[in-house]
């Protein structure tokens, strides 16, 4: 095997080949010629390398590498009779050979075809790299990815702050570096955790610059606490005030860098998935409106709609696309990664036979209620029944619910036993405020799994007489019924920590939709399609919707937390439940949907 040297020059081509057989007989006529395994022999002799480097030029500038250009180079070298080209390059994730006897002719015209990435329509390298397509296909991959390399500066901080700190005294070092990997493992796992609790970890996140520098130092300094608490449980695992502070002084600017790049790279449209709308009428209009913002789009980027005939256009005509082939041949030579299907009136409209090619070309094809259940994280009102019914999710096995059970016990008792003290201190508050005889708790009917009524404990946050008559209101911005007290524990969440005893004793569990009260519930389920489908599951103490959408006053708010409530049921799962456990420190911390 010859050396696999890349070449640059045209002139190091030539000076490697002194003799060639004509890839193409008599390079101007024969019609028999073919790149690739010859199908008939070639007998016509080039005296010269002028032919053999247009050829390899060609391949150049189809981006080779060194080693697919160094065996272009070998098969051409020894003048035989018989000339053969296996060249292998990067199509996508996958390898495609040009050894399938494509016609020199149509290679001219495919070369010289436009495209979307330049003159040519061959793929790029850095289009089809594998570790690209993965964080392509699977937006969340992002953030694991900026975890990991997150967790690995801050392990790096920890070895470079351990050898600032004890610079001139080895003895100290030597002592103090002692199971270093795994100090320095603990430190930036600390701080990644509180740093995900804080919402960092968001494909989504709609934070400017600033509010994600305060995000990432509040996280840095919570982990700070956090460790503090560790090195006095553990204190093996303590690397020294100094070292400490270094570490945190080396670690925050980067992982702030790193972060920048992160934005930018996700804003690169070559690391975007590249996504084919098929339809461009009403169902296409509301994926470009709801998609409309900069931060629903940072994991994908829109190639175009495509029109469908008989069926009203409402996209502008500058994002319509226009084929002049076979779907699955168009997508594959832009780089669709994912197809989603939007027509109007699916009967009849549909290329079925081009769809299913695409989808063995390991092109997705979605349909727009799984598209935007992905990207949005929540379920639209308008799906028909039939694809709640045969869609996944709604996992209710007696393994599933044993553990979640046991995840609300343990979780609810570790909130309590870190919370008791707060506890004691908002009770006190209370009573000093309203004074004595007056209620420090109240309870309320709320409707629970499977619409079974029951009461629910809290703080209370109002005055006494709030609801005179027994007539339910919602809660409104600067309520003229809560206390002075109550502002307060409304904002932190800390009116809700007596539900933890509905948490134990089974009524709710500690992950769920928000139990509404009985006058609300009969009033929304006539109102709101699937309203009933979140009570399927027990009612909890935090959930998805609180994550991802302020307090909720009206109807068209209960409408819009249910399409995250409907997601939760659909999809919840352990692991499901351990992120919302974590992330609702954010929502305490700022306040999030709290009135």
């Amino acid at each position: 095997m010859p050396a696999t040297r890349k070449l640059t020059r045209l002139s190091e081509v030539r000076d490697s080949f002194t003799a060639a057989t004509a890839a193409e007989s008599g390079i101007g006529g024969s019609r028999d010629s073919c790149v690739g395994v010859q199908k008939q022999e070639c007998t016509q002799r080039i005296p010269d390398a002028n032919s053999a480097g247009m050829v390899l030029e060609n391949a150049l500038k189809m981006q080779m590498d060194r080693r697919q250009v160094a065996l272009l180079r070998e098969r051409w070298i020894g003048a035989t009779r018989k000339a053969r080209l296996r060249v292998q390059f990067a199509r996508k994730a996958s390898v495609r050979k040009i050894g399938a006897m494509v016609p020199a002719g149509s290679w001219r015209e495919r070369r010289q075809r436009p495209g979307p990435d330049g003159p040519g329509n061959f793929p790029r390298l850095s289009q089809g790299a594998p570790v690209v397509r993965a964080l392509r296909q699977q937006p969340r991959r992002w953030m694991v990815f900026t975890g990991l390399v997150d967790g690995a500066l801050l392990a790096i901080a920890v070895n470079l702050a351990m050898s600032v700190r004890y610079a001139n005294d080895a003895a100290a070092y030597a002592a103090f570096s002692q199971h270093l990997p795994e100090r320095a493992a603990l430190f930036a796992g600390a701080i990644v955790l509180c740093m995900f609790a804080l919402g960092l970890y968001q494909p989504q996140t709609r934070e400017k610059p600033l509010g994600l520098f305060l995000r990432q130092a509040l996280g840095v300094a919570a982990g700070t606490m956090l460790l503090v608490v560790l090195y006095y449980a553990i204190p093996q695992a303590y690397i020294g005030r100094g070292v400490l502070a270094l570490a945190i002084l080396f670690g925050l600017p980067w992982i702030v860098l790193w972060r920048a790049l992160v934005i930018k790279l996700m804003d690169a449209e070559m690391l975007q998935r590249r996504v084919l709308i098929f339809g461009a009428g009403h169902a296409a209009e509301f994926v470009s409106q709801r998609m409309r913002r900069r931060s629903d789009r940072r994991t994908f980027t829109v190639v175009g709609f495509v029109p469908v005939p008989g069926e009203a256009v409402k996209i502008p005509a500058d994002r319509l696309v226009e084929m002049h082939s076979p779907i699955h041949e168009w997508a594959a030579r832009r780089h669709v990664d994912e197809i989603v299907i939007v027509p109007d009136d699916r009967r009849g409209s549909l290329p079925m036979e081009d769809l299913l090619e695409c989808k063995q070309r390991g092109i997705e094809v979605t349909d727009l209620a799984r598209f935007l259940e992905r990207e949005s994280g929540k379920v639209k009102l308008t799906v028909s029944p039939s694809w709640l019914v045969f869609s996944d999710g709604f996992n209710t096995s007696p393994i599933r619910r044993a553990t979640k059970r046991i995840f609300d016990v343990v979780s609810a008792a570790i909130v309590l036993a870190a919370s008791w003290p707060l506890m004691l201190l908002t009770a006190l508050a209370i009573r000093v405020e309203s004074g004595p005889g007056q209620p420090i708790l109240y309870s309320q009917e709320r409707v629970g799994e499977h619409g079974r009524v029951f009461r629910l404990f809290k703080f209370r946050s109002m005055r006494t007489d709030a609801e005179l008559g027994g007539v339910a209101r919602w809660a409104s911005k600067n309520d003229e019924r809560v206390t002075r007290v109550g502002r307060v524990i409304r904002k932190l969440r800390l009116d809700e920590l007596p539900q933890l005893w509905n948490v134990l004793n089974g009524t709710m569990s500690l992950i769920g939709p928000r139990p509404e009260r009985p006058q609300f519930v009969a009033e929304l389920s006539k109102n709101i399609p699937y309203y009933t489908l979140r009570h399927c599951v027990k009612p909890g103490l935090t959930g998805w919707a609180q994550l991802r959408y302020p307090y909720g006053s009206s109807e068209e708010d209960a409408a819009e937390k249910l399409t995250f409530d409907l997601f939760y049921v659909k999809n919840h799962n352990f692991r499901f439940d351990a992120l919302i456990f974590i992330q609702t420190v954010e929502v305490v911390l700022f306040g999030r949907g709290a009135r």
